[in-house]
């Protein structure tokens, strides 16, 4: 195999990753101030961001990519905190919806506001770097 990368890709790549990495600690540093570890901030994203109907451990499992049994044990500890409870379907009793309590709304809207501005902080330095990778 190949490469015909050149030293401003390379640059590129790892100025890209670098500002992927900045975000990454910044999103960490954020959601454990609001007392939650990331994987629980990320669950509870995935959980607002979903079609209700699709709000299922699965659901957020293939959003985190993580295991079934992995979600399920995080919403399970999203449940003992009071963030999450899980609702029965009416039409297949064995399927549960995953919702949001009024708290877990609350502090993801506080959250989802500092991600917001910061991704607007880095819009242009992300951009510029994928520039240079086209």
């Amino acid at each position: 195999m190949t490469t015909d990368l050149t030293d401003t890709d390379y640059a590129a790549l790892a100025e890209f990753r670098f500002a992927l990495r900045c975000f990454q600690a910044f999103s960490e540093a954020k959601a454990a101030e609001a007392g939650l570890k990331p994987q629980q901030h990320q669950a509870l994203l995935a959980i607002r961001a979903a079609d209700p109907d699709d709000a299922t451990v699965g659901y957020v499992a293939q959003r985190l990519i993580v295991k079934p049994h992995t979600a399920s044990e995080l919403i399970d500890r999203l449940e003992a905190l009071g963030l999450v409870r899980r609702e029965l379907t009416q039409s297949d009793r064995r399927r549960a919806l995953l919702k949001l309590t009024p708290q877990a709304r609350g502090i993801l809207s506080d959250l989802s506001s500092v991600h917001r501005e910061e991704i607007r902080r880095l819009r242009r330095l992300l951009a510029e770097q994928l520039g240079k990778l086209a």
